[in-house]
């Protein structure tokens, strides 16, 4: 088994969850993130006047997913595709980490492994 996080620009995550569900990755959790990569920051515009100020942080947000080995690529190319703002994609569409799950457990039934995902 596999964990993904992925970390994908707010207006993109419908797409990516939908694209994510139809390759086959029936569960997973998101939540609103901030933070920078590559990506320097944000200017945000402050509704007063014409002042802007420059955020180091940007809001993202945070896809994880844990499925079955042999559904990785499907479930990564599906992640990528959805995730980039046009075909060949731009500064800030984001990142995908991948690591390895060695337990799942269900805590309702105590089912573990493949079957508890």
């Amino acid at each position: 088994m596999i964990r993904i996080d992925a970390i994908i620009k707010p207006e993109r995550v419908n797409v990516v969850l939908e694209a994510m569900s139809e390759a086959g990755c029936t569960g997973f959790t998101y939540s609103n993130v901030t933070g920078r990569g590559n990506q320097d920051g944000v200017e945000v515009f402050t509704g007063r006047g014409s002042s802007t100020q420059n955020r180091s942080s940007v809001p993202k947000v945070l896809v994880t997913a844990v499925i079955d080995k042999s559904n990785q690529k499907k479930v990564v190319d599906a992640i990528i595709s959805a995730a980039k703002a046009n075909d060949d994609g731009e500064i800030g569409d984001g990142k995908i980490f991948i690591s390895e799950v060695t337990e799942v457990i269900r805590v309702r039934t105590g089912e573990s492994g493949s079957e508890a995902i």
